[in-house]
């Protein structure tokens, strides 16, 4: 099989992790006419967009798509009828290079199916970091997807020369991992994050040896199982705080050709997924806890519109907001206000008093915002209105395409 081919299967394969985002990385370059490649991005990379707003672009492949487990959910799994391939070590590092030298990309995804032994498995994805980072002088962003069960010195060795880590925990629960992926643990990827937490953070005191800079990240699949918005969300906040993750990547459930019986026939809204993020940000950025955005009777995030908005119209009696007296805290809550924009209207207020045009000065549409915000000349008279909802999120209109 030519590598052509071999890359369209291997890239298609790999399409279904999410957790690729470059991102939180240090700078490095190859300016000084050492090494090859970068960190930052360059001219006509534009395929995607890290947290941060960096434009960036991955070669994302499976080193194979053979895998000795049978994940139920995954496509890749032993006893799915899908084509097979696998690449060498080395054609892996030569595309990598070939398409970096064409500016397609800056920087590599690489994941693998297990295959002989997560020991064997490991060593093939820590030996493409390594030519790279020395014999190429590659100094361009890697992300390897590493696996659980294999040994720590392999995962301490990929550290070395990768910029972040992951080991995907798969699905929120641990029964729910116990039968549709039996082969895999929960017990041992929490081991494993530990032991990549304590490197991770030796990595960054000074004069440490550099590992893993990026830090790790995660991947849930969100409704292959009856999990609620809330059990997602509880576990993301403890994988952050017990295991300092950078990122939980959620991954609406797609159902996959002959599909084992016990999965569910249809795909998982992927407004779901969108809603998990959201939330996940006011989780990180907001100052909000799960049980404050987790309110409904299911469990279960509002589809209809963004969990803030959703708090904020189910807690009317915060509102409103002086936006001229209230401090940082206060202003992250009122739904239409992001943390760059708190920060602009508390440097703005120090000079003078604001008024809902100087809201829009600043960027900011007042539709939602002028709802629960006072302003200098401006108090809502909207808060006790039974339709509020329907005012701040009307319905959808199929727009006249003759109009």
């Amino acid at each position: 099989m030519d590598v052509q081919r071999k890359l369209e299967i291997l890239a298609d394969a790999a399409k279904y992790d999410a957790s690729c985002a470059s991102s939180g990385t240090e700078r490095r370059d190859s300016r000084d006419g050492k090494g090859m490649g970068s960190t930052a991005p360059g001219m006509g990379i534009c395929h995607s967009y890290a947290p941060d707003g960096r434009c960036i672009s991955l070669l994302k492949v499976l080193l194979t798509n053979a895998c000795n487990y049978d994940c139920l959910y995954c496509v890749n799994r032993t006893s799915s009828n899908v084509p097979r391939a696998r690449f060498t070590v080395d054609e892996v590092v030569k595309l990598t290079l070939d398409f970096y030298r064409r500016n397609y990309i800056e920087g590599l995804f690489l994941s693998s199916g297990i295959i002989r032994s997560p020991d064997y498995t490991m060593e093939q994805v820590v030996r493409v970091a390594r030519l790279l980072r020395e014999e190429h002088g590659f100094r361009g962003y890697l992300h390897l997807k590493t696996i659980p069960d294999a040994d720590p010195a392999l995962l301490a060795e990929a550290g070395r020369y990768a910029d972040r880590l992951s080991i995907n925990v798969e699905l929120p629960s641990e029964a729910s991992l116990n039968r549709l992926a039996p082969e895999k643990n929960a017990q041992g990827i929490r081991r494993s994050m530990a032991g990549l937490r304590t490197r991770i953070e030796a990595g960054r005191e000074r004069r440490a040896p550099r590992f893993a800079p990026a830090g790790q990240s995660t991947q849930m699949i969100v409704g292959a199982d009856d999990s609620t918005d809330r059990h997602i969300l509880d576990l993301s906040t403890n994988l952050y705080g017990s295991y300092g993750l950078s990122r939980v990547y959620y991954s609406a459930y797609s159902p996959i050709p002959r599909a084992h019986a016990g999965l569910p026939p249809r795909a998982a809204p992927l407004v779901r997924e969108h809603r998990l993020y959201q939330a996940d940000w006011l989780l990180r950025f907001y100052g909000f806890a799960v049980d404050e955005i987790t309110t409904g009777t299911d469990g279960n995030l509002d589809l209809a519109i963004d969990p803030k908005l959703a708090w904020a119209l189910a807690n009317r009696g915060s509102f409103p907001v002086d936006i001229n007296r209230a401090d940082r805290a206060l202003l992250l809550r009122i739904p239409g206000l992001g943390v760059k924009s708190v920060g602009r209207i508390l440097q703005a207020r120090r000079h003078r008093r604001l008024r809902l045009d100087d809201l829009a000065r600043l960027g900011l549409s007042l539709a939602k915002l002028s709802a629960f915000v006072v302003t200098a000349d401006h108090t809502p008279r909207l808060l006790d209105r039974v339709d509020l909802r329907a005012r701040l999120v009307p319905p959808p209109r199929q727009a006249d395409l003759f109009a």
